[in-house]
């Protein structure tokens, strides 16, 4: 007799002497070793898919959440109506303990700094916080209320994906649900929102005083954005 065939009798003889539930239990406990291997062999497959979709070297973005940023402005590559927000932008990155440049860019993308703006799907204001975040009785585009309750999602999804700035601005546009997701499979906004927003904040790391991919995305239409908001707050 094989040592293989064996160790198979071997394991049925004790697997029959457990109980249905010890059963499922190990079933499940090994299913879920395989998973989050498959998992992390995903990960690592989809290294080049993130590069070429970001069109960025930046694959190692991480968040330091400790001690509290003290940076006093924002990258001068930002858009006048973001521009305007500054102080206010430093103020916030240090009460809700986040880099200004990603809240920067987060309000680039979503609002240009427009701050009574809401989207179709009934997204509102500055960072373009979904109602269901807000406390009932909350002016949803009050500055600071808007501010504060989009800093904490953004802290929730930079926690959700382990520190991977990219990841985190895909689940502040997308859900949570995106971050487990293959990103081959992530919804077109979400690819659009990923490749916009983390060159842009890679630029704004290292100071840049201009983008190419945010001027990418004011060619694509975010110059629209831009001019409503300009109007909004007396800027032109």
């Amino acid at each position: 007799m094989s040592v293989k065939t064996m160790t198979n009798r071997m394991m049925t003889g004790i697997l029959s002497r457990l109980s249905l539930r010890a059963r499922l239990i190990i079933v499940l406990l090994t299913l879920g070793l395989l998973g989050i291997a498959g998992y992390h062999t995903e990960r690592v497959l989809n290294v080049q898919y993130y590069l070429r979709l970001a069109r960025a070297r930046i694959a190692d973005i991480r968040y330091a959440p400790a001690p509290p940023p003290q940076a006093d402005h924002i990258a001068p590559l930002f858009s006048p109506e973001v521009i305007y927000w500054e102080d206010d932008i430093v103020r916030w990155s240090q009460q809700y303990n986040l880099d200004p440049n990603l809240l920067a860019t987060v309000m680039q993308i979503e609002s240009c700094g427009h701050p009574t703006v809401n989207s179709p799907a009934g997204a509102q204001g500055l960072f373009q916080v979904m109602p269901f975040h807000f406390a009932d009785g909350e002016n949803m585009l009050d500055p600071d209320t808007n501010a504060m309750r989009g800093a904490r999602f953004l802290n929730e999804c930079i926690g959700w994906a382990s520190g991977d700035i990219g990841l985190a601005m895909a689940c502040y546009n997308g859900g949570p649900g995106v971050i487990q997701r293959n990103p081959a499979n992530w919804y077109s906004e979400v690819k659009r929102y990923y490749a916009w927003g983390v060159p842009i904040y890679a630029d704004a790391l290292v100071h840049k005083t201009e983008s190419e991919t945010l001027t990418r995305w004011m060619n694509a239409g975010g110059a629209r954005l831009c001019n409503s908001a300009s109007s909004q707050l007396g800027l032109r």
